[in-house]
């Protein structure tokens, strides 16, 4: 199986995911959720390195071999917080009910007008995360995304609301502008949100227990935060069922000082947050949304 994320191609055609949407649009939310059965099982069909990622994960975290249906409801999962990404970024949060935890502990960070780094992991929905900034105004977000990892999805979303696509940062800009943006973009006393989970190939990782294996993370978002000395917080958007989500801030570090300053070893910090991903993959393991062999060897 190949373990290089980025070299495996996009999940559904661009005519099929512009069908999808109008369908959606048109009939709604429910009758769009049920078309996402026959989808998923085509697609767990027609993607064996994805089913058998799937199938590697769910294993690790159930502590039993995962049957057919278990990476079944996985990929379900998937395809169902994929489609809410249409609903949530062209009408907001109007059909869902969405808990926030932690968000006063964002307004008092955001209060040392030093912005906010958001690290969160590719695990539940982070476009909830992106329409939590419309929501409310004040709080003003940008986002590091890869877009030509999935070009095909993200000038689908991109066309469903260009107003928050115009806040994205597309994190494979070469040279130092994707830094130069953030470090931008803290200075307004604003935040940005980046996972910090996938490792680009040629990255520098750190190897770390997670789920029973060893798997690597990458540094370069703690060499980032470290360089530009915002607070860091986690995030994690959990999918609940339905139209259930559950968004979870927490702060990491009001600053993490660099090592040559005395601070704390990358791998320290990582370490904190693979404890915090893991725990919150095993609460809610069909959330996990990494469909390649995240422990190669």
């Amino acid at each position: 199986m190949a373990n290089n994320w980025i070299d495996r191609p996009e999940g559904g055609a661009p005519l099929a995911l512009r069908l999808l949407c109008d369908f959606a649009f048109a009939c709604g939310r429910a009758p769009a959720r049920a078309i996402l059965h026959p989808i998923t099982l085509y697609f767990m069909i027609r993607r064996g390195p994805e089913r058998r990622a799937s199938r590697t994960f769910l294993s690790r975290v159930l502590g039993r071999p995962a049957r057919l249906a278990d990476v079944y409801r996985h990929i379900l999962c998937f395809s169902r917080v994929t489609l809410d990404r249409l609903f949530l970024l062209r009408e907001g949060t109007r059909r869902f009910e969405i808990e926030c935890s932690g968000l006063e502990e964002v307004e008092r960070l955001l209060s040392l007008q030093r912005g906010i780094l958001l690290f969160s992991a590719h695990f539940g929905s982070y476009e909830a995360t992106r329409v939590l900034g419309m929501s409310r105004p004040h709080i003003r977000f940008r986002t590091v995304i890869d877009v030509d990892q999935n070009p095909a999805m993200s000038r689908l979303l991109n066309e469903l609301n260009p107003e928050l696509a115009e806040t994205v940062i597309n994190a494979r800009e070469s040279g130092p502008g994707v830094v130069l943006a953030m470090r931008d973009t803290l200075g307004e006393g604003a935040i940005v949100a980046l996972l910090a989970d996938r490792l680009r190939p040629g990255g520098k990782s750190s190897g770390m227990p997670f789920l029973g294996g060893n798997a690597q993370f990458p540094t370069a978002p703690w060499e980032i935060a470290a360089a530009l000395g915002a607070p860091v917080m986690l995030c994690f958007g959990v999918y609940l069922g339905r139209n259930r989500y559950h968004l979870k801030f927490e702060t990491l570090a009001e600053r993490i000082a660099r090592e040559r300053d005395g601070g704390r070893p990358a791998a320290e910090w990582i370490r904190r947050y693979v404890n915090r991903l893991e725990a919150e993959v095993r609460g809610n393991p069909h959330n996990w949304f990494n469909f390649y062999d995240f422990w190669p060897g």
